[in-house]
């Protein structure tokens, strides 16, 4: 990747950066997005708002937690392949460490207090998504075409549904961006610094390739039990669109049928993943805990699990990302990223009611809770992390 070392304090400024977001990003992949736009983009401004559009709209065309791709890019674009690996470790850990502990036995989920935060961090993730669409919608939509494509990606994503549904919405949209975009010419679209080579790229997409094909076979050549599970989770992250709450299906089926889970306990980490920020794929450290299969302590078995799941998401990404500077020159290109960037929007929109509205505001009080936090964010000004204390103080207090 990068020849030469980025600046130690580049580094450290994205771990304990992405460390907050791990430990305050609530509410799953599309709220995450969010979260992200508004530290990176309003706030410290390493890159603009189509730029961050961009990456997102790529993100979401490639399997694995769309949110967590992003956020290695943004590491990776700050501070080279040490700031993307701190950017990674920094959100992933705070949930991950959590679920650990969940599956060991640590009641930290109980209570009438903690189900309050809980509820007033569900009214945050509302707060969160419509500020980001706010936001997006007035850099990416400004104009009648533009909205009628986040217009259809509403539409597309409410009558697909799921990640097929997210992934039509893109499609749809980046066509119609071809076919109505083009007039507006945008010749001073800037690089993004993006550390990685041609050659590091190919061997990313190769080792992607030798993992999914490999994998199975050392599967079936040993009698050990890890490669099995390494396959198992690494095959969920490789081929499952739109992360979250989709890779559960997979999941389910390569733990509990197989026998190395038992129905009951992957319904309760299932819960508890539901409560705890970052991504929801670091469920699998859950699991990788609880696993009878693996012949390692349950902390090893957590990191194994951990890095499977995560694994083909990102080297996917870094296969892809050589080119995407090349790719976004092009003046096709750039037409069909302004409609894949409008229909971002809309499915953004669609979140923002279902599942984040729907599964939060459930009254009054909690409407002006979520009020609340968006006139922080957008008047005020003020950062995410402090949107997430006073909502979740507000939960508490809607709860008892």
């Amino acid at each position: 990747m990068a020849d030469s070392p980025p600046p130690a304090g580049h580094v450290k400024d994205v771990f304990t950066t992405f460390l907050l977001l791990g430990l305050t990003s609530f509410g799953g992949p599309i709220a995450h997005l969010g979260y992200f736009r508004t530290e990176f983009v309003e706030r410290r401004r390493w890159l603009s708002e189509r730029a961050y559009a961009d990456l997102v709209a790529l993100c979401q065309f490639l399997p694995g937690p769309a949110s967590s791709q992003v956020g290695f890019a943004l590491g990776l674009i700050r501070a080279g392949p040490w700031g993307a690996a701190a950017a990674w470790t920094a959100f992933t850990l705070p949930s991950a460490i959590v679920l650990v502990l969940f599956a060991l036995g640590a009641a930290v989920l109980d209570g009438p207090v903690s189900q309050g935060i809980i509820h007033g961090l569900k009214v945050t993730a509302v707060a969160i998504v419509a500020h980001a669409v706010w936001g997006m919608s007035r850099h990416l939509c400004p104009d009648r075409r533009r909205a009628g494509i986040a217009l259809a990606a509403v539409f597309t994503v409410v009558l697909v549904g799921g990640p097929l549904g997210q992934v039509a919405a893109i499609a749809i949209g980046a066509l119609a961006g071809m076919a109505l975009c083009r007039v507006h010419a945008e010749p001073d679209v800037h690089e993004l610094p993006l550390p990685v080579s041609v050659r590091a790229g190919r061997w990313a997409g190769l080792a992607f390739a030798a993992l999914l094909a490999g994998l199975p076979l050392l599967t079936w050549a040993s009698p050990s039990a890890i490669p099995a599970v390494m396959d198992a989770f690494y095959r969920a992250g490789a081929l499952v669109f739109g992360g979250g709450h989709v890779v559960l299906p997979l999941l389910e089926a390569e733990v509990v049928q197989s026998g190395w889970v038992s129905s009951d306990d992957f319904l309760a980490g299932y819960g508890a993943a539901q409560a705890v920020p970052g991504p929801l794929f670091t469920f699998a450290a859950y699991l990788g805990a609880v696993l009878d299969a693996l012949p390692v302590p349950p902390l090893l078995g957590a990191a194994l699990a951990l890095v499977m799941i995560f694994l083909p998401g990102l080297l996917l990404l870094v296969a892809v990302l050589p080119y995407w500077n090349d790719f976004r020159r092009w003046d096709s290109a750039q037409a069909l990223m302004r409609g894949a960037n409008a229909a971002v929007v809309g499915i953004l929109g669609a979140a923002l009611y279902q599942p984040v509205w729907t599964s939060a505001i459930l009254g009054p009080h909690e409407f002006a809770l979520a009020l609340t936090g968006f006139l922080l964010l957008s008047v005020w000004k003020l950062p995410a992390w402090t949107a997430v204390i006073v909502l979740a103080g507000g939960g508490i207090l809607i709860t008892l």
